[in-house]
Order: structure tokens, then C-alpha cells, then sequence
């Protein structure tokens, strides 16, 4: 992760932003005062909590504001046939945000735990980097399966996992990322996407992994199936929105395993179940899915979630692996050898944006993160890469929000927050946000800000 050696000032005013609820956070201009007057016309960028058609949703008849937006997000050319294969799942999907990092987080999953010849989680954790690299290529659910029955090692390359397998700590060394454009009618104009590839193909894991096991009717009467997935992702809550085509991604991939003979002789069981995008739901479902003796979770959706479980789910030496936590903070986190991710670190999709907002000539930035790991952490790497290009404190300021704790708290206000932006002259906003971000934007338009169109 790229670390700003910036000077004294700035580095308090990141420590100030951890304490500040709708404050602004960075260095005032040279003289000490702000700018009066928000200039004409202010950019607004998204990324991959808000980037999403059904984000439209969130602003009832204020839906226009969102004309003109832009972000990234993490995302994968899909075919036509996937896509067609998604809406025989779900006839109403509006997008496709992290199906595929979710389908083949599925399919690694049952892929590892045939090589193994085991549903005993630590068995699976220790195959499933290896299920990405070194054997033989299969594109295919069913092809890996057969391969992997016939006790031969397997590189699978999926729907989101393309270019190379994952690096040693079991997560993403390459990715793709999509810069998504709001068209006129407040839904994502296709037309405008764009794929930037990211990411080290020479980081991929050369590690061994342990000698696949051939199914046999020895190794499936010991091996504990059936194979039990249990849900982890966000049903209700902030990040709700992204749950539509994660479900269909889990559940074709599903279907296709057990179309394609199931798992160590079994059918692959899904427990369904939800984080909530909150630690206590989310934490009250970890416990189920142990009770109900499931070896692998699918999730959590957030990656704050994900923090606020990962020791309850290694304590119970069980697998969580996420397909849309992006949090560069967990790569080094503790987690026993057991967590695993298809979502790439967002120290790449911070250089995206970056680069977005400076292509657009941006003279004041001000970036706007919920307070959890993932939208700091976001905030953070944005912030690093616009100092490495030369943009200071005087330029970039740090404003952050608590998001509610659940649907019956009352909703954001971020008034204050809205106003300082105004008063700072922002010409460009990032939101790094759920749901609850549409306050922040209809804030700013309250404030008399002219949100790009």
C-alpha cells in the first residue's frame, strides 16, 4: 500500500478525520480562509457502493441529481451468455455489480473441497489458492469438477478471475475495473463503460498446494459431505442494493455445480442467510451457520462486516469468503488462513479514481467517506494517490460521516458537512458510500451546489 509522507499538517488532519462527525478534515488554503462561493459547476463521482442502477432508488423524485455522475467499480467484461444465465436466476436484475466475483467465489469454494477430498474447512482453505493456479486450465464449472474428481490439480479461470490466480494470502493479483457514466435517465449508460485492467500477473501464488485427492468411494464415505454454504451477504441494510445480482452469481453457480454431479458425491447445500451491513445481524448469523454445521461462508458483503466477524468465524476454524470486500487493510489481517476474497483491494481502484477525477481537471477535491473500514480505507488510498500527483492539503479536503445504525435510526443529515463543501469551492466531490450516500448528494444539492450534468 502506497503511505503519503506528506507534511506535519497533513498528517493530523488525517487523525483529526477518525474523531469528526460532518466535519471537514484537511489543510485550509495558504491564508487560512476557505472560499466563499461554490463554483458553477461541481463533478460528482461514485464508486462501487453507489455505482449501481438501483442506487436511483434511493432518491424517490430527486433521481436527476445522480445525471452526470461517474465512479468505478470492480468489474468484469460479462458475455451475453452469462448474463442470459444470471436473469434465468433473476428475470428483474438492473445490474450486475459482483455477480461474477460472487459466482466464482462459489465455484473455487466446491472446487477446493473436491480436491481435497474433504468438507473439513481447514482442508478446503488449504486448496483453494491452488484451485487458481498451477494445474490444469478448466473454464468451466463442470470441467474442474471432472478434473478435480479424477485427482488432477486445476487452474481455474471463471468469470471474474480472467487473466491469474490469486496470491498467496487468497485474493486477486490481477482485476479488472469498469468507469461507469449516469446517463439521463438516472441509470448507468452502457454505452460509456470503459475496462482498465490492474494488478501484477508475476504476484500470483507459485505455492503447492496439497496433493488432490481422487474421488473414490473411500474418500467419499470419510469426506463429511455434504459441502454446506452458508450466506453471508447484505439481504437488508446499507448495502442492500449490491444484493440482487450477488444472489443470482451464487445462485447459478450453485445450480451448475449440482448440475454438473454436485461435490464429492453430494449435492452442494446452501444455507441461506444475511449480514445485515450490520456487525450484530451479521454476527447473529455467523452463530447459526456454525450451529447448522456449515464449513464455508459466502461474505460478508461489507468489509467492515467482514472485520467484525472474521474472529468469531476463525475461532470456529470455519472458511469466509467474500466476493465483494475490498479493503486494502485486509490483506494483513489475522485471520488463521481462512478468509479469502474474489473483490481485488481497493489500492487499485484508488489509483482509478484518481486518475478519473485529475483527467477531469479537478482543481479542489473533497472526498466523502462513511466511517468503517471500507469507506476510510478508500478515502485513504484516493487521498495518497492525489498528493503523489501533486494535489496538497489546500486542495484536498476529508469529510466523513457516521451511516445509521439501522433502518429505524433516523436517516443522515450532512447539512454541516454539505456547506463546507460549499464554503471549501469543491469543483469535484467523490461520495464513498452505500445507500445512505444519496443524503449526502441530495445535501449538496440543497446547499445551492450545481451538481454536473
Amino acid at each position: 500500500m502506497l503511505v503519503s509522507r506528506g507534511p506535519r499538517r497533513a498528517a493530523l488532519t488525517v487523525a483529526a478525520c477518525a474523531t469528526l462527525l460532518l466535519a471537514g478534515c484537511g489543510g485550509s488554503d495558504d491564508d487560512g480562509s476557505a472560499d466563499e462561493t461554490a463554483p458553477a459547476q461541481v463533478r460528482l463521482y461514485g464508486t462501487d457502493g453507489n455505482m449501481q442502477n438501483s442506487f436511483a432508488e434511493e432518491f424517490g423524485d430527486q433521481s436527476g441529481l445522480l445525471k452526470g455522475m461517474k465512479g468505478t467499480t470492480p468489474l468484469t467484461p460479462l458475455s451475453d451468455d452469462f448474463k442470459e444465465r444470471l436473469r434465468s436466476i433473476d428475470p428483474d436484475l438492473t445490474g450486475f455489480l459482483y455477480a461474477a466475483e460472487t459466482y466464482d467465489a462459489v465455484a473455487i469454494s466446491a472446487i477446493a473441497a473436491q480436491l481435497a477430498g474433504s468438507t473439513e474447512p481447514a482442508k478446503i482453505a488449504e486448496q483453494i489458492v491452488g484451485v487458481t493456479n498451477g494445474g490444469e486450465r478448466c473454464d468451466s464449472i463442470g470441467q474442474c469438477l471432472e478434473l478435480a474428481r479424477d485427482g488432477l490439480d486445476v487452474a481455474y479461470r471463471g468469470v471474474s478471475l480472467t487473466r491469474a490466480g490469486f496470491t498467496d494470502i487468497g485474493e486477486p493479483s490481477t482485476a479488472s475495473y469498469g468507469t461507469l457514466h449516469f446517463g439521463s435517465d438516472s441509470q448507468l449508460d452502457d454505452g460509456k463503460t470503459e475496462f482498465l485492467g490492474a494488478g501484477d500477473e508475476t504476484t500470483a501464488s507459485g505455492k503447492e498446494p496439497p496433493a488432490p485427492k481422487k474421488q473414490t468411494p473411500s474418500v467419499v464415505r470419510d469426506s463429511g459431505a455434504p459441502l454446506k454454504l452458508g450466506s453471508l451477504l447484505s439481504k437488508t441494510g446499507d448495502l442492500a442494493l449490491a444484493y440482487p445480482p450477488m444472489a443470482a452469481g451464487g445462485a447459478l453457480a450453485l445450480k451448475e455445480i449440482n448440475d454438473a454431479g454436485g461435490v464429492l458425491g453430494d449435492d452442494v447445500a446452501w444455507v441461506d442467510g444475511d449480514d445485515g451491513t450490520n456487525p450484530s445481524v451479521a454476527k447473529a448469523t455467523v452463530a447459526k451457520h456454525i450451529e447448522d454445521g456449515v464449513q464455508v461462508i459466502i461474505g460478508a458483503g461489507a468489509s467492515g462486516i467482514s472485520r467484525a466477524v472474521l474472529p468469531d468465524v476463525v475461532k470456529a476454524g470455519l472458511v469466509l469468503f467474500s466476493p465483494s470486500n475490498t479493503d486494502a487493510g485486509l490483506s494483513a489481517v489475522e485471520d488463521g488462513g481462512l478468509y479469502f476474497r474474489t473483490a481485488p483491494s481497493d489500492i487499485l481502484q484508488g489509483r482509478a479514481l484518481a486518475d478519473m477525477i485529475l483527467r477531469d481537471g479537478a482543481r479542489k477535491i473533497a472526498l466523502v467517506a462513511r466511517q468503517d473500514s471500507y469507506g476510510e480505507g478508500l478515502q485513504g488510498n484516493v487521498r495518497s494517490e492525489l498528493e503523489r500527483a501533486g494535489h496538497g492539503p489546500s486542495q484536498v479536503k476529508l469529510f466523513n460521516y457516521t451511516p445509521p445504525e439501522d433502518p429505524n435510526a433516523p436517516p443522515l443529515d450532512f447539512t454541516s458537512g454539505a456547506q463546507e463543501i460549499k464554503q471549501f469551492g469543491a469543483d469535484a466531490v467523490l461520495v464513498i458510500g452505500y445507500a445512505e450516500s444519496a443524503k449526502v448528494i441530495q445535501a449538496l444539492a440543497a446547499a445551492g451546489m450545481s451538481l454536473n450534468r
